[in-house]
Parts: structure tokens; C-alpha cells; sequence
């Protein structure tokens, strides 16, 4: 017998036909889910709300440096992590914070200077700086449409097989954006929700997600440009972050601690999940006051900031998951993903983004 006649037939693996996609949200989960599709010859196209790229993972820009107001630092833990940031070499950078442990309401300590568990890693010279990175070949190509907000999604009136996305813009013009295969959905869960709740589509994921729950979170910052004078050393503790149980402070962080970031005294504040939903509706003024009251008695920095702000993250961190990194309907051609899927980290943002894709890819 001829020896093509014993061996076994395996046929080739036929590549899907390229298709279109459209990806909501252009934070960490939505930029890593339209990389990938990309990258595996789909032509894609983000849509993006605010005006800059990278969902929480935000760095605002002051006369007095940046703050990272949001996603604080991220770990790495997924081997396929590890490897896509080897892709984008010199912009992370390891931040030696020297966590503490705030045990009580004035802010003592029973074991400063703590080491953290594992590497705290934080792109420079901002958080978005990853995802910026990793969106420079959809940006090259003229794929992501900013200031975009997506407020219905339709099937397309030129061909019921595909999607159309009605969009308002900055000046409240409308636009339709039409002929895409699937939607993808990188937003916050209950914006998620609300989208396919509006389109009347895909009951299926929303049934599937009502269990998922999400916390806000109220952002301080401030800095202290008076601990530059000559003489002076760095204000308060010794330690550059902490994890907090005051009332009103979960986190606190030394901006200034951070690599690539600049020498003045600057702090991050973030108040608790359940105090942030408490004081949800409060006006900023408000919220300033308490928070800068609670920092001074965590930290014993009495001193007047040169400058206060704040930002309210309606949707910042999950307390009930999903459980599953992603959800897909093959049927309708829609796909959910986020971090709130598994969790909260900057790696199950990226993680969920990923793995969507591979499963439609």
C-alpha cells in the first residue's frame, strides 16, 4: 500500500473570512480585542467617547505634573501578558512602592514599610502610555473614531445580516456608521447593559450579566510644590502607598514616588467603595473637604495643597464578577469583554479583551 494511503489525512485549517468589526470602548480591553482581530487580518474600527485613549488607565495633566487618577499600577501574572508588553519595550517601567498597611482611623501603622507582594509596574510618562502604544497601528490606519459616543446599535438598513451604529459627536452631531459583521463591547458593565437595553438586542447577555456589579470610586488629588523648597524633605510618611481601612480612603499613593513622573510632591487619593457610593451625588466642593480632611489624618500632612482636584469614576471597581473573561453570541454577532468579566486588575482588562478575540477570530 502506498505510504500517502496510510497516512493519515489532516485537513488544513481554513482561516475565517476577514470581517468587520466594530469595537466599543477604547480602554485596555477594547484596544487589546481590536489589536488582536487586526492582527489576524480583520479590519476593525473603535469608538471612543472621551477624547483620549485608555478607559481608566488615565493620567491628567496638571502645571504641577500628572496624576494617574485612575488605575493606579498593574501587576503581571498572565504568561500571554508578560509577552505582549515585551512588544512595547521601555514603556513600563517597576515602581518600588514601599506599601504599608493602614490598620486603624488615624492612619497608624503596626508594620511600615511593607514590601509589596510582587512588581508594581507603571507605563511612562502616564498610565494611557501602554494602551496608546498598543493603539498606534489602528490609529496609523485611521480605524478609531474619539469623541464618538455610540447610542444605538441597529441592523444595517442596507443589509440585515450586518450592524449600523447611530453616534453623537461633541457638537451633538449624529452620524451612522454601517456595514459592520459583529460588535464588540469593551465598555463598563452597566454602560454595556444600558447600550443593548436601549437597541433592544441580545437579551441573552444581558441575563447573563444581571448579576455583575460595579462600585464607584471618588478621586482626590493634590500636590505640595512647598516641599521643594530648599531644606525641605518630602511631606509626611515614609512610605509612597498604602492600602487604607479609614472610612472614607481605600488607597493613597505619592505620585511623585512613581518612575518618570516628576519631583513634585504630588498625591493620589481614592476613596472607599462604599463611601464613594454613599457621597455618589455630593458636589465636589463637598467631597474635597472630607477627603482632605481623612488624607490629613492618615498621613499627618497638614499643609495646604497648591492644588486640589477631583474625578468621580462612576464605574470603577467590580465587587460581583462576571466569571467568565467574555461573552460571545455567535448568533447576533455581539461580544462583551472588560475587566469587570474577572475582576478589577489592568491585567483582567487585558486578559478579557484577548481571549474575545481569539474566540472569534
Amino acid at each position: 500500500m502506498p505510504e500517502s494511503q496510510i497516512q493519515p489525512q489532516v485537513k488544513p485549517k481554513v482561516p475565517r473570512a476577514a470581517m468587520h468589526f466594530a469595537v466599543v470602548g477604547a480602554g485596555m480591553a477594547g484596544i487589546v480585542c481590536a489589536r488582536t482581530l487586526m492582527q489576524a487580518g480583520h479590519r476593525v474600527t473603535v469608538f471612543e467617547k472621551s477624547a483620549g485613549l485608555g478607559g481608566r488607565m488615565a493620567t491628567r495633566r496638571t502645571a504641577f505634573g500628572t496624576f494617574d487618577h485612575g488605575a493606579q499600577y498593574f501587576t503581571v501574572r498572565d504568561a500571554r501578558f508578560a509577552k505582549a508588553l515585551e512588544t512595547s519595550p521601555g514603556v513600563c517601567k517597576r515602581w518600588s512602592a514601599n506599601t504599608v498597611q493602614v490598620l486603624d482611623e488615624l492612619g497608624r501603622v503596626t508594620a511600615a514599610g511593607l514590601p509589596a507582594r510582587e512588581a508594581h509596574w507603571v507605563p511612562t510618562p502616564g498610565m494611557n502610555a501602554l494602551v496608546r502604544a498598543w493603539a498606534e497601528p489602528i490609529v496609523a490606519a485611521h480605524h478609531v473614531e474619539m469623541q464618538t459616543r455610540v447610542t444605538r446599535l441597529e441592523r444595517d438598513a442596507l443589509d440585515a445580516s450586518r450592524w449600523q451604529l447611530r453616534t453623537t459627536g461633541v457638537d451633538d452631531s449624529q452620524h451612522v456608521f454601517s456595514g459592520f459583521d459583529n460588535v464588540i463591547l469593551a465598555l463598563p458593565s452597566p454602560q454595556m447593559r444600558e447600550l443593548l437595553h436601549k437597541s433592544k438586542q441580545c437579551d441573552a447577555i444581558l441575563r447573563q450579566t444581571d448579576a455583575v456589579q460595579v462600585a464607584p470610586c471618588w478621586t482626590l488629588m493634590l500636590a505640595f510644590p512647598q516641599a521643594m523648597q530648599p531644606g525641605m524633605s518630602a511631606l509626611g510618611p515614609q512610605w509612597n502607598a498604602a492600602r487604607s481601612t479609614h472610612h472614607r480612603i481605600a488607597w493613597l499613593a505619592r505620585e511623585s514616588s512613581k518612575p518618570g513622573r516628576g519631583s513634585i510632591e504630588r498625591w493620589t487619593v481614592q476613596a472607599s467603595a462604599a463611601w464613594s457610593s454613599e457621597h455618589l451625588q455630593d458636589d465636589a466642593p463637598r467631597v474635597q473637604d472630607k477627603l482632605l480632611k481623612a488624607f490629613s489624618e492618615v498621613t499627618g500632612i497638614r499643609a495646604e495643597p497648591a492644588h486640589v482636584d477631583t474625578q468621580r469614576w462612576l464605574y470603577a471597581q467590580t465587587t460581583a464578577p462576571l466569571g467568565e473573561s467574555h461573552l460571545w453570541n455567535a448568533k447576533a454577532g455581539i461580544g462583551v469583554c472588560g475587566d469587570w468579566c474577572i475582576g478589577h486588575r489592568v491585567e483582567d482588562a487585558f486578559v478579557s479583551g484577548l481571549e474575545l478575540a481569539l474566540a472569534v477570530a
